[in-house]
C-alpha cells in the first residue's frame, strides 16, 4: 500500500471497503476506479486484508473506511458474519492495515451515503434486512431484522431473501409494504431510503420512500472522515 503523506491542509484521501458475502469492493475518494474481487463463505479477516492490499496496489490514500455485514462495537466486528468465514469477532483492522481506520455496519454506511438531512430511515432489502436511522446527523445502526413479526417469525424471515423465495414475489412485496408501514408509524421518519439488491424487485414504493443506490455505500465511507457534522 502507498505510504505517501498528504500535503498540509489537504483533505484525507479515503479508501472505502464494501464487504459483502460474494464480493469485496474498494474505491478511493479521489476518483479511482472501482476495484473488486471475490469473498465467499470461507473468507477470513486476514485473507480479506490481503485481498484489499492487492486491490489497493498503486492507490494513494490516507485513511480507511469499511462497511461490515454485521454489528460493530468499538470499531471492530462484534460477531462473525453469517455469510463469511470465522475469526472476525474482535479483529483489529486498524492494526492489520496500519492506517487510521473506521468501521460501521454496512447498512449504516449506505445510509450515511444516502442521507440528505432531517430524519431518515434506511432499509436494506438483500439476503437479510439491513436498517439504520439518522436523526439530524446523528447516525444509529439498528438490528430490526430479528424482531418478532408474524407466526413466531421475524421481519427478516418475511422480507429478506428467504421470505422472497418461500412466499413468492407478490406476497413478498405485500410484506415489504406492511413492514415499512409499521416502521414508519413507530419511528416517524421524514423519508425512507430502500436499498439493497432486492429493491429492484419492487414495482412501486410505499409512501415517503425512494430507491437507494448501492454505490452510495462508498460515499458513506468518505463521509465518515469528511463530514464533521456526523455523529455515530
Amino acid at each position: 500500500m502507498d505510504k505517501s503523506v498528504k500535503e498540509p491542509g489537504a483533505k484525507e484521501v479515503v479508501l472505502t471497503i464494501d464487504l459483502g458475502g460474494s464480493r469485496v469492493k474498494v474505491l478511493t475518494s479521489n476518483g479511482s476506479e472501482l476495484r473488486r474481487t471475490d469473498s465467499g463463505p470461507d473468507l477470513t479477516p486476514t485473507q480479506m486484508v490481503d485481498k484489499v492490499r492487492q486491490l489497493a496496489d498503486g492507490l494513494s490514500f490516507d485513511v480507511i473506511s469499511m462497511g461490515y455485514p454485521g454489528p460493530v462495537r468499538d470499531n471492530k466486528p462484534a460477531l462473525d458474519p453469517k455469510n463469511l468465514g470465522k475469526g472476525w469477532d474482535g479483529f483489529d483492522f486498524a492494526e492489520a492495515f496500519g492506517k487510521p481506520f473506521k468501521m460501521v455496519n454496512d447498512a449504516l454506511m449506505q445510509a450515511i451515503g444516502s442521507y440528505e438531512g432531517g430524519r431518515m430511515l434506511f432499509i436494506g432489502l438483500g439476503t437479510g434486512l439491513g436498517s439504520a436511522l439518522i436523526l439530524e446527523h446523528v447516525a444509529q445502526p439498528m438490528e430490526l431484522a430479528h424482531l418478532p413479526y408474524r407466526k413466531e417469525m421475524t421481519y427478516e424471515d418475511y422480507v429478506g431473501e428467504r421470505g422472497l423465495e418461500r412466499r413468492g414475489k407478490e406476497k413478498w412485496r405485500a410484506s415489504v409494504f406492511d413492514v415499512i408501514e409499521r416502521l414508519t408509524a413507530a419511528l416517524q421518519p421524514e423519508y425512507i431510503v430502500i436499498g439493497g439488491g432486492n429493491v429492484e424487485k419492487l414495482k412501486d414504493l410505499p409512501p415517503k420512500c425512494r430507491r437507494g443506490d448501492n454505490t452510495r455505500a462508498f460515499e458513506g465511507g468518505f463521509r465518515l472522515w469528511h463530514n464533521k457534522a456526523l455523529v455515530i
